[in-house]
């Protein structure tokens, strides 16, 4: 059986665990599925400093694991070294929120995203740019107070995106909307239960970005 890395840039591994459940589940026996937690970063990161800073740990982890796996996931909403690990290895490579962004704009849909972290607006909004899907961005909702005690209170949480997921859809008129943080990755599970429209949870959106570069033998 093929075994799939999911690198977790944030340093809880608590998160990494519920990162791994939802991969392998998506995966549906394909596969098996490792995660490897960072430990340099906060448990949650929050702010672009935090992400950009992020990237050299999942370059290193990639680089010194890639040969015992057949695809690498970068689980962190902005896909901090993403790039530069898929120059490094020979596998295939997929991150959180370019995989997330490619599906939600399937089809030429308008997509939103709905998160918790104000401070990573900007790096996000690059990912769409640096993707050429801006013409599609309707832009982000954001939940209010501190990111991480929100997380910590699932379903205060999942209330909290809802209502943003709400505002992507009626206020932006978006026609998808992503949860964007991979720490979200439960509630963006439920919330895609929880809506009639499209809601695209980035965690399973990597593994189905993944497997579909798996098969086609192409590393992005």
């Amino acid at each position: 059986m093929k075994q799939i890395l999911l690198i977790n840039p944030n340093s809880s591994v608590d998160t990494t665990a519920m990162m791994v459940e939802i991969a392998q589940a998506t995966g549906q026996g394909e596969f098996s599925v490792a995660g490897i937690t960072a430990t340099r970063s906060p448990p949650m990161i929050v702010t672009a400093g935090q992400l950009s800073a992020a990237a050299a740990e999942v370059i290193e982890i990639g680089v010194r694991e890639a040969p015992k796996f057949s695809g690498i996931i970068v689980s962190a909403f902005g896909d901090p070294g993403l790039e530069q690990l898929r120059r490094q290895v020979s596998v295939p490579a997929a991150g959180l929120c370019e995989a997330s962004m490619i599906e939600a704009s399937m089809g030429g849909r308008r997509f939103g995203i709905a998160t918790v972290t104000p401070q990573l607006v900007v790096p996000i909004e690059q990912r769409a740019r640096d993707l050429g899907l801006m013409h599609l961005y309707t832009g982000i909702r954001l939940t209010s107070g501190d990111p991480a005690q929100l997380a910590a209170k699932p379903l205060d949480l999942e209330r909290a995106l809802a209502a943003a997921v709400a505002q992507c859809f009626e206020e932006d008129h978006a026609e998808a909307v992503i949860i964007g943080g991979g720490p979200l990755g439960q509630a963006a599970v439920g919330l895609a239960r929880s809506f009639d429209q499209p809601i695209i949870a980035p965690i399973p959106a990597a593994v189905r970005r993944l497997m579909a570069l798996m098969e086609r033998g192409i590393a992005y």
